[in-house]
């Protein structure tokens, strides 16, 4: 499954999107709009270039691309899209500027390593099972950045504020509890969804890295699903369970091509020389 570098479109695509998310990052808190506006641009742009990398469009090649870094990429602008629509409701300024940053590696992480092209898949519902397993990336990704404002605003107000009381982001500490278990919820049932898709079309099946974290992964989230329902887990027990199974369903696919597309083809191509 050979390597092959970005189009001329992708790579237009994915410069634009560094600049804009380069300057949304670098613009003082202070500054909101330029600020928004900068974000909304590298998020079109970021969404073009994944459009024009994955389907290979102006490439040489033909078929489906798709590797690690793609699926770092398409994760965070799931979660960048998640917080476009939050900060018309809650102002984040200071944590759209994190994810501009993260957005601005994310792509610069897809243009050194585009992924490998597949012009051949095993069934035509197999893409469905990539898209369904990246939603849940991008679904979890935005479970555990609340989990990280949770547990901040955890820290700061455990000694000032009420649990009622608005964080200083300016939602109150139950309601952004419950929108993280909201997340937790969806990227589970994607999840379940993709692997039942993944065992119902994947011929053969096989007992593979990805599939072994994943499954963990579906077994820690299904645990902490349990236990917030049955016996009211929250705070630092459950959001270990959740940085736990995040961390499993990151090495599934993502750490799990790392190590095939940059590790060992690096080994290879040292080997060769």
């Amino acid at each position: 499954m050979p390597v092959v570098g970005q189009s001329a479109l992708t790579l237009a695509a994915g410069v634009v999107a560094l600049l804009a998310y380069a300057a949304a990052a670098a613009r003082a808190e202070r500054v909101f709009h330029p600020l928004r506006w900068a974000l909304t641009v590298g998020w079109l742009a970021h969404a073009a270039a994944l459009i024009l990398d994955t389907s290979g469009v102006g490439s040489a090649v033909e078929g489906a691309r798709f590797g690690f870094a793609p699926a770092l990429s398409v994760t965070l602008w799931l979660v960048l899209a998640v917080y476009a629509i939050e900060s018309r409701f809650v102002p984040l300024p200071g944590v759209q500027r994190w994810l501009a940053a993260l957005g601005a590696l994310a792509v610069a992480l897809m243009l050194l390593f585009p992924g490998e092209v597949r012009p051949h898949i095993a069934s035509p519902w197999l893409p469905l099972h990539w898209v369904l397993g990246i939603a849940s990336y991008g679904l979890f990704g935005a479970a555990v950045l609340h989990a990280g404002l949770l547990t901040n605003a955890e820290r700061q107000m455990r000694q000032h504020r009420g649990l009622s009381q608005p964080t200083p982001l300016g939602l109150p500490l139950l309601r952004l509890e419950k929108l993280t278990f909201r997340f937790v919820a969806a990227g589970f049932a994607v999840l379940s969804a993709a692997l039942l898709m993944g065992w119902w079309f994947a011929q053969p099946w096989r007992w593979d890295h990805k599939t072994v974290f994943s499954l963990l992964a579906w077994l820690v989230f299904a645990g902490l699903l349990a236990g917030r329902q049955g016996f009211g887990w929250r705070g630092r027990k459950a959001t270990r369970w959740l940085y736990t199974g995040a961390g499993l369903l990151l090495l599934a696919y993502v750490g799990s091509r790392f190590v095939v597309e940059v590790l060992i083809q690096r080994a290879a191509s040292g080997a060769s020389l």
